[in-house]
């Protein structure tokens, strides 16, 4: 066991990793009265292809399988896993990304019984012919759902224009075609591969003792067999630099067209602190111009081109990394045309010490009130952890940040031939 005392922040994190490769982690918070846990394992969307520890040649997987598993996962012989977690008064969820997937709850009593269901129901599975099948009914009507949302078709319509063969331009559901093809055998192929031990994290944050809660899943531990398992060597297609699309267009029911950017970066394998540290500073960097506070986005929104819902995303994994900017414009056109002229200005100008100052301090804020909700750390601890990144880096990586990187990272990010851009048109619309 060791433990990890955050001063600054007023915080001590306790990790461990068991001899069946499992790593937990506690942020005892004494003063809050609900408990948060997450049980996640390293494996989403993209993870499609991939060589199975012990063997030579790949697996190919439909698209939208972990999706898929994470619903089979609550079924179980005698009922679901709903009703044992709802007996005892807590909440339990589960939600699939594109490279990972959790299972949770949240509970203010009876802890040590809610933390043996969470980890004995995802550590086994009940998998039949039946309700598989069943199953991708229902999922196929989840699919066609976000086919009709304005603001699901037009993310992945960024995506499309993005990237020309990483999984991640994907739905993370798959398709209808895509779900027909799953099958028991092939999901507990990915349960098996992906599921075990060393390839998951246990994040447990609120009012615990960290000894006790260790002492709990060490000998739930114990009592399971699982065999020592080698790295998953993970396939992923070698993407171009360039996008693939620079524009993607849609027609659904909406009275305001939806228009929205992004900007993608080539293969980079980026772990640890430096990925951090540019997943922090083009935050800075993007927050600068586009949050409400920026000249940037007053200017668009005195035009009449954005309304308030006008916002900002960037996220950085070792297998991708992208940005998506936008929401509502009457004019998607000219507002796109208005912010490159605007951004070719800023570049060459350089944002002024003041509004990077701004930008830092306003992320500092943001991640101190993160720090004080359990939910949230117990969602990023294993997020961050599988990137090799330590979450509670983030403030002294932003302490450390300076004006020049910011800069650097504006000009070098932002450029016209890595921009992809997706339009929702309204159905009657003469565009």
């Amino acid at each position: 066991m060791k433990k990890y005392d955050y001063d600054q922040i007023g915080e001590s994190l306790v990790e461990e990793t068991l001899p069946n490769g499992l790593r937990v982690a506690i942020m005892p918070k004494p003063k809050f009265n609900q408990v948060f846990a997450t049980f996640s394992t390293d494996y989403g969307s993209i993870d499609r292809e991939f060589i199975i520890p012990g063997q030579q040649q790949p697996t190919v997987v439909p698209d939208g399988i972990a999706h898929f598993l994470e619903h089979k996962m609550f079924e179980e012989e005698d009922g679901d896993v709903f009703q044992r977690f709802a007996r005892y008064g807590a909440s339990a969820n589960a939600f699939t990304t594109f490279d990972m997937t959790t299972y949770l709850f949240s509970a203010t009593e009876h802890i040590s019984e809610h933390i043996e269901t969470l980890i004995d129901f995802v550590q086994r599975t009940y998998l039949t012919d039946e309700n598989v099948d069943k199953e991708k009914g229902i999922i196929g009507q989840e699919i066609r759902m976000y086919d009709d949302n304005p603001d699901w078709r037009s993310f992945f319509g960024v995506l499309q224009g993005l990237f020309h063969d990483h999984p991640v331009k994907i739905d993370i559901a798959g398709t209808v075609e895509s779900i027909s093809k799953i099958t028991k055998e092939t999901l507990l192929t990915c349960y098996r591969t992906f599921y075990h031990p060393s390839n998951m994290i246990l994040t447990v944050v609120g009012p615990v003792d960290p000894d006790v809660v260790l002492d709990q899943v060490r000998r739930n531990q114990e009592k399971k067999q699982f065999d020592p398992q080698e790295e998953i060597r993970r396939i992923y297609p070698q993407e171009p630099a360039t996008v693939a699309k620079r524009r993607v267009e849609n027609r659904l029911s909406v009275s305001i067209p939806r228009v929205l950017f992004g900007y993608k970066e080539p293969n980079e394998t980026l772990r640890g602190r430096a990925l951090l540290e540019k997943e922090l500073v083009t935050a800075v960097a993007l927050d600068a111009l586009f949050s409400r506070s920026a000249n940037l986005f007053n200017e668009l929104y005195d035009a009449g081109l954005i309304d308030r819902g006008f916002s900002w995303e960037y996220e950085a994994t070792p297998a991708y990394s992208f940005s998506v900017i936008g929401g509502q414009s009457p004019e998607p056109d000219r507002l796109i045309s208005t912010i490159n002229e605007r951004l070719k200005q800023i570049q060459a100008e350089g944002l002024s010490e003041e509004l990077f100052e701004i930008g830092r301090r306003k992320l500092i804020g943001k991640f101190l009130e993160a720090i004080d909700s359990p939910q949230l750390v117990a969602r990023q601890i294993p997020s961050y952890r599988f990137k090799g990144i330590d979450y509670l880096d983030t403030l002294p990586t932003l302490q450390a940040m300076t004006p020049g990187q910011v800069n650097d990272r504006l000009r070098s990010y932002l450029q016209p031939d890595t921009q992809a851009v997706s339009i929702v048109w309204p159905v009657n619309s003469s565009n």
